[in-house]
């Protein structure tokens, strides 16, 4: 979400940081699975000649066979169930009739309501064989997101996260996009703090036990200008160089952190092919 949307979404977003004991655990832990194992289900779908249009079929009826809504179908007029977002697309990108190729590298975006509780994850798929450049982006961006998690934990800030993220970026010669930024959730889609993957040591709001929120830093191999399109929806980079992201639903526990939205079968993490 970018900061507008983080300021001004949806009129129960009261400001405040939730916190949240077993119940919300329990409820994160289903909602976080069941998203991974949409991912995972997508990823033998994700080749040559594919649509992302197929892809968000396969992940509505996937969703809805378990009893379950996609967060995003409806939301803000949207009209699909997943985000997908093709080579230089930041995020956002919409499900449509072109067919991938190869080469190509996407990042697909899924949201799972179950049972009120909302699991967010997005993860890099690489269709059929990438470029080296690529798969360095790719691994540059798993591993800023897994420092930010590191970063998780009580006495830290969200600072910490972004500061983790944006150092290790950086040394690798890639930019952290700004304009975007991960979010509190739970029973909302978007709450409380806002997650920014760039910052200092020290800076924002304290992590504390039963906190929720995404970590999803988008990183791009050029500059870290973005802009959107016309459609209203889709981010793509102003130099039109490759990005990346990877996205995880965290809950702060009393000793560290719990990720909800780990692959059942391993898939999370690169290589994404």
């Amino acid at each position: 979400m970018n900061h507008v949307d983080a300021m001004e979404a949806p009129a129960v977003r009261d400001g405040q940081i939730k916190l949240h004991g077993r119940e919300g655990f329990e409820g994160m832990r289903k909602a976080g699975r069941l998203a991974a194992e949409c991912l995972d289900m997508l990823f033998e779908r994700v080749r040559p000649g594919a649509t992302t249009q197929e892809l968000d079929k396969a992940a509505f009826e996937f969703i809805t066979d378990h009893g379950a809504l996609p967060a995003t179908l409806g939301y803000r007029g949207y009209r699909h169930s997943l985000c997908t977002s093709i080579n230089h697309v930041v995020c956002h990108g919409i499900p449509g009739p072109k067919p991938l190729r190869d080469g190509d590298i996407v990042n697909i975006d899924v949201t799972a309501i179950v049972d009120g509780w909302h699991g967010d994850t997005s993860r890099m798929y690489a269709v059929g064989t990438i470029n080296r450049r690529a798969e360095r982006l790719i691994n540059v961006t798993y591993e800023a997101l897994m420092r930010g998690i590191a970063a998780v934990r009580p006495g830290n800030t969200v600072g910490d996260i972004g500061h983790a993220i944006q150092t290790h970026a950086e040394g690798e010669r890639c930019s952290v996009v700004r304009d975007f930024c991960g979010h509190g959730l739970g029973r909302l889609f978007h709450d409380a703090p806002n997650i920014l993957h760039f910052g200092r040591p020290g800076d924002g709001e304290g992590l504390c036990p039963g906190m929720f929120f995404t970590i999803e830093p988008m990183i791009n191999l050029g500059k870290p200008g973005v802009k959107v399109l016309s459609d209203g929806w889709t981010a793509v980079t102003r130099d039109r160089m490759l990005t990346a992201q990877f996205e995880h639903s965290i809950g702060v526990t009393e000793t560290g952190h719990e990720i909800f939205t780990t692959s059942p079968q391993g898939l999370h993490r690169p290589p994404c092919s």
